[in-house]
């Protein structure tokens, strides 16, 4: 089922979700499984996976020489999603990338999801490679997120690359992507990353899923500025709780975004990462139940790997 249709169904209430990312190589899923499995006790109507780009990394041959290698340290995620699509009766949503991929493998995925029964996709930029200071596509690749909706919207046409196969089947995928109450860190304005974000609910995009936020006054005023270009599709906030002391650190630096100074001030009064971790937990339900409370469409959680907070804080509010 589309999300937009799971939407529709809960007439106003709002719903769980979260974000998985895929294990490592060479780990077992079940531990994915293990991180899951408490979460659904709260009918997570639909739970997205996240995608991983290329990586270099570099090998000892001896002599003090390296031999660079390009690899996918999270390969998988079409996979996944179809386990956890068939073991919890689930939607299970793909991260579909430009980043590190063709035009014509990028089809390839849509063309695997839809063999699969997966209704719904999350088109993405994706980052630049860390040796990178920006984005650039592979030779062949979508440059930008619109360009990528525009592929799927293609597609969900019976529009292929080629326009080889004829076919009179084709594919019908509910598109997400992804929006900024704090703006992109590569966009000039707030009102700039607006525009771009209307192109992509213009080019097909059917929900918006936030970056995360830890002041819901940014996310409520995104919505309304939203609104007033016309970008009528649902926009459903992520919630991420901090856990440990460097995430004052990593996530401005890594996600642009800014902490409120009163979690700040908390968090720096807090001894241990125990006691920061149930700061984050505190301050991820008073945001959750405001926004539900406002009517929000769904609060989703990026778990990243680890679901015991994001389970205390489902119980609290859901």
């Amino acid at each position: 089922m589309k999300v937009t249709e799971h939407i529709e169904q809960a007439k106003g209430k709002t719903l769980f979700s979260f974000e998985i990312i895929p294990p490592q190589k060479g780990q077992n899923i079940n531990d994915l499984y293990a991180n899951i499995d408490p979460l659904m006790e709260f009918n997570p109507p639909f739970i997205d996976v996240t995608t991983s780009r290329e990586e270099r990394i570099y090998i000892a041959k001896g002599n003090g020489l390296l031999e660079q290698k390009i690899t996918r340290m999270r390969p998988g995620t079409v996979g996944i999603c179809a386990a956890l699509k068939y073991k919890y009766n689930v939607d299970a949503i793909p991260h579909v990338l430009c980043g590190g991929f063709t035009k014509e493998e990028t089809e390839y995925v849509l063309v695997d999801c839809h063999y699969l029964g997966l209704d719904n996709v999350m088109a993405l930029r994706g980052d630049s490679m860390k040796h990178e200071q920006y984005f650039k596509p592979v030779d062949g690749g979508n440059e930008y997120a619109v360009d990528l909706v525009s592929q799927i919207s293609d597609l969900n046409k019976g529009k292929y690359l080629h326009e080889i196969i004829e076919t009179p089947h084709k594919a019908n995928f509910c598109i997400g992507v992804a929006g900024y109450p704090e703006k992109h860190m590569e966009s000039p304005s707030m009102d700039a990353d607006l525009r771009r974000l209307k192109q992509k609910v213009d080019a097909g995009a059917d929900y918006v899923v936030t970056q995360m936020f830890f002041d819901n006054q940014k996310y409520f005023e995104f919505v309304r500025k939203a609104k007033e270009i016309g970008i009528n599709v649902p926009i459903i906030p992520g919630i991420k709780p901090i856990a440990i002391s460097r995430h004052l650190q990593v996530l401005p630096q890594v996600f642009k975004l800014d902490l409120p100074d009163v979690l700040v001030r908390e968090i720096e009064g807090c001894k241990n990462n125990k006691e920061i971790r149930q700061v984050g937990i505190a301050w991820a339900i008073q945001q959750s139940k405001e926004l539900i409370q406002a009517g929000v469409p769904v609060v989703h959680f990026y778990s990243m790997g680890k679901s015991s907070n994001i389970y205390t804080i489902a119980k609290e509010v859901f």
